[in-house]
This record gives structure tokens, sequence and C-alpha cells, in this order.
């Protein structure tokens, strides 16, 4: 494995993280919102899947 010393080594990372194609703003916001949006309906989504089980495994055993 070849060595690199400290200084070519920030070089590197500096041209590397030139050549990063970072988002705007706006995409990073509307990203953000979708991640919530998912995020609530990935939420009530198993809320309800768990009552639904909850209530069935309540009724096969009586305790409810």
């Amino acid at each position: 494995m070849a060595k690199t010393n400290p200084f070519e080594f920030i070089q590197q990372v500096r041209a590397e993280g030139r050549k990063v194609t970072w988002p705007s703003r706006r995409e990073t916001m509307i990203t953000t919102v979708m991640v919530f949006i998912m995020v609530t309906l990935a939420s009530l989504f198993f809320l309800a899947a768990d009552q639904i089980l909850a209530f069935g495994v309540g009724f096969l055993l009586g305790t409810s």
C-alpha cells in the first residue's frame, strides 16, 4: 500500500470534496418535508396495524 503524507492526503480530500454535487437549499427543504411526511404515514400505518393485531389476539384469547 502506497504511503501518502498528510499534506497530499488533505489535498486529495479537498479535490474529492470539490467533485461532490451538493443539493440546493430548496432541494434540501423539499426532501426534508417529504421525509417527515413519510415518517408520519409509516407511523400511522404501524399504529393501525398494531391496534388491529392487538384486537385480533385479544379476541382470540378472549381477553377483550
